[in-house]
C-alpha cells in the first residue's frame, strides 16, 4: 500500500473531527469516577496498556470506527498485511469526502435558516459585524471591555442544541482574558456590566470559522448563555 494513503486518512479523519472546545484546555472537565477495572495492580501491563488506550481514545476523531481502528493497531502490531488494497482505500477517501460535505452543505443551510429567523424575534440585536444578542439582564456593576479579565458562568451550544461546552456542567465558573477569546465573545461581552447575563449568538465568522473544532463543525453558529460574575 501506499505510504501517502494513511497520512491523508489521518488527514480527512482528523478533519472532521467536530472540536477543542471553548477555553477547555483551561477549564477541564472535571475527572470522571474511576469504575473498577478487570486488572489489579499485580497486572501492570494490562493496567498501563489500557491508559495507553484511553488516552489515545481522548485524542481520536468522533468519525473513528473504533472496531476498524482497533483492527488496524491488531494487524499492524502483528505484521500482518493490509485488510484492504489501494483501490478500497481511494474509493473510501472520495466517498467519505463526498459524505461529509453533504453534511457542511446541510448544516450551512440550517446555520444561515437559524440566523435569519432568530434576528426577527423581539429582543434580539443586531450589531454591523453580524453578532446577534439579547440582554437578559444588564447588572449594575463594573463595566467589561474588550481587554477585561472576567469571570464568567456560561453554556455554549449549536443551533441543533447539542451542548459542547458549559461552566454550568463543570460546576464552577471560569476565568479568563477576553481578549483571547473568539470574536463574538471580545464584542458581545462589554455590552454588559457585572451582574448580567446575556444570550449571544454568533456567527461563524466570529467563532471558529471554516475550520472549527473537535467539538465544533466548520462554519457553525454558535448561542451561549453567559452570566458576568466578575470584571477585573
Amino acid at each position: 500500500m501506499s505510504k501517502a494513503l494513511p497520512v491523508a486518512v489521518a488527514v480527512i479523519l482528523g478533519g472532521a473531527a467536530l472540536v477543542p472546545v471553548f477555553y477547555a484546555s483551561q477549564h477541564p472537565a472535571p475527572a470522571k469516577n474511576h469504575r473498577a477495572a478487570a486488572g489489579t495492580s499485580s497486572e501492570p501491563k494490562k493496567i498501563l496498556s489500557y491508559m495507553q488506550g484511553y488516552q489515545m481514545g481522548g485524542q481520536v476523531s468522533p468519525e473513528m470506527d473504533i472496531d476498524g481502528f482497533a483492527q488496524g493497531l491488531r494487524d499492524a502490531r502483528e505484521h500482518k498485511p493490509h485488510a484492504y488494497n489501494d483501490q478500497q482505500v481511494k474509493e473510501a477517501i472520495v466517498n467519505y469526502q463526498k459524505e461529509l460535505q453533504g453534511k457542511l452543505n446541510s448544516l450551512q443551510e440550517k446555520n444561515k435558516t437559524f440566523l435569519a429567523e432568530n434576528a426577527k424575534k423581539a429582543g434580539v440585536k443586531t450589531t454591523a459585524s453580524g453578532l446577534q444578542y439579547e440582554i437578559i439582564k444588564q447588572g449594575t456593576g463594573k463595566q467589561a471591555t474588550a481587554n477585561s479579565t472576567v469571570k464568567v458562568n456560561y453554556e455554549g451550544k449549536l443551533v441543533d442544541g447539542t451542548v459542547f461546552d458549559s461552566s454550568y456542567a463543570r460546576g464552577e465558573p471560569a476565568e479568563f482574558p477576553l481578549a483571547g477569546t473568539i470574536p463574538g465573545w471580545i464584542e458581545g461581552i462589554p455590552l454588559l456590566k457585572e451582574g448580567g447575563s446575556i444570550m449571544l449568538y454568533v456567527p461563524a465568522k466570529l467563532a471558529y470559522g471554516e475550520q472549527g473544532n473537535q467539538a465544533i463543525p466548520p462554519n457553525s453558529v454558535l448561542i451561549f448563555k453567559v452570566d458576568l460574575l466578575a470584571v477585573k
